[in-house]
Formats: C-alpha cells, structure tokens, sequence
C-alpha cells in the first residue's frame, strides 16, 4: 500500500513536470483536478438528474437549444479555420509533425484554439443536461456520456501537454464533424417544418464514422512507418486505440438506426 501511494505520489509529480509551461495557470489547466472534477460533476449529473425530473413536467427549452447549438456550430467552424489557418503558416506536415512549445506569436495561436476547443468540450456537455431537462433519457445512451466524458479528457490531454503536431489534424477533423452535426441538431430543435431538411441523418454518422477511420489509418501509419515521429508516442497509440473503439460505438449505432431498422420495417410490411 505504502509503494502503491508512492508510486501514485511520483506519478502526480511527473505529469506536473511534463505540463505545458506555457498553459499551467490558465482556467481548467492548472492540474488534472479540475478536469477529472468536471467530468465527475458530469457523471453524477447523468445518474441523478433523471431521477430529480422523474416527477416534474418536462421543460421545453426551444429557443435555448437553438441558441446552444448555434453557439456550437460558431465555436466548431472557429476551431477548425484557426487549427487550418495556422497549420498552412505553420508549414504543418500532416504525417509528422512535432509539438512546437515556443511562446512565439504563431505556436501560442494554436495553442489558444486548442484552449478553445477544450472549453467547447465542456460547454457541449450542456446537451445532456437539456435531454435530462426535456425528459428526453433514451438520447442519453452509453455512447452520448461514453462519447462527451473522453471527449473532454482528451481536449485537456492535448492542450496540457502537447498543444500542437498531430493534434491538429485530430482536433481540425474532428471540429470539421462537429460543424456539421451541430448545424443539423439546431435544424432539428427548430420543430416538425424543418424536416424535409433532415434526410441526411445517415450521412451525419458516416461521416463520422469516416473520421475515426481516418484517425486510425493515420496513427497506424505514423505507428509503422514513422516510428521516429518526435510527436509523442504514447498519444498516437492512446489515440489508435481510441479511434477503435469510437468505431465500434459508432457502427453499432449506425447498424442498429439504419440496417436492423430497415430490416425491421421491411418485415412488418411483409406480414
């Protein structure tokens, strides 16, 4: 027990040795606590708060929701002009590229959009707490809370520690899907008229399932054939990995939403 304290004790230091010393005060940075408490606040938010609304009428929030996902699809299309526009200054090389912690003007712009995107990860948690508020507890499945609680992890990861390299073409990829599913949530939160604008569902989750496959082919990439990528190691596998099991979620839902739908539907007309 007494190793296992000590050994959690020089982790805690070394992590802190590692940070970013360019981002060590900012808002949600200064440690891992801050992150690792909202995520926390966010789980017992998911657990309870369906039980707190049981017995209340549900509220509508209309005009809220719109609002919010505007303010997604700005803060979205913000993050990948920025990561873009500096990664084409920057003469980024989208194979390899390492993490520049330089306080010049142009490495502490991308590390402000990666700032940005971590705050975007937090706000965006917001979208449980109305589907708690409206009552709406099937849209809150394991994938929705699996997906926003690592998500928001993740953004602390890069921008602690390696705010920069092939974060970029993550993070860009990434914001690129979020533009686009949040512009078809604020479409859909507008009511029944807008319907007729909403036939593209399916190619939502296409796309991001072409998201995951592209961070998977290229960490395996960088894995093979660019073993000596000064980008660090450990992220390109966490990232690897995590791209797997995104695709594994995400293709279930896309199997059991469409093909076993359809399937279902098919044989309810043939009898």
């Amino acid at each position: 027990m007494t190793d296992l304290i000590a050994n959690a004790q020089r982790f805690y230091k070394w992590q802190d040795e590692v940070a970013d010393p360019r981002v060590k005060t900012w808002f949600l940075l200064t440690s891992p606590w801050p992150v690792l408490l909202t995520s926390l606040v966010y789980l017992l938010v998911v657990w309870f708060g369906p039980r707190l609304m049981k017995d209340r009428e549900a509220f509508s929030l209309k005009p809220l929701i719109i609002v919010y996902n505007l303010g997604s699809v700005v803060l979205a299309t913000y993050i990948f002009y920025e990561l873009i526009a500096t990664a084409v200054l920057f003469d980024h090389n989208w194979v390899c590229q390492p993490v520049d912690y330089s306080t010049e003007p142009l490495p502490m712009r991308m590390t402000n959009v990666f700032y940005f995107h971590l705050l975007a990860r937090a706000f965006e948690c917001l979208e449980t707490v109305f589907f708690i508020m409206r009552k709406k507890n099937n849209q809150i499945t394991f994938l929705h809370v699996y997906h926003h609680c690592t998500m928001l992890i993740n953004a602390y990861l890069v921008v602690r520690y390696i705010a920069g390299g092939n974060s970029n073409l993550y993070t860009a990829m990434n914001a690129f899907v979020h533009i686009f599913m949040y512009t078809y949530y604020g479409l859909a939160a507008m009511g029944p008229q807008m319907q007729k604008y909403l036939s593209w569902k399916r190619h939502l989750t296409t796309l991001q399932l072409v998201q995951f496959l592209a961070f998977y082919l290229h960490t395996l990439y960088v894995l093979i054939a660019h073993r000596d990528c000064p980008y660090p190691i450990a992220y390109t596998l966490h990232m690897h990995t995590y791209a797997i099991i995104l695709a594994i979620l995400f293709g279930n839902f896309y199997y059991q939403s469409y093909v076993a739908s359809a399937k279902k539907k098919q044989k309810q007309k043939e009898q």
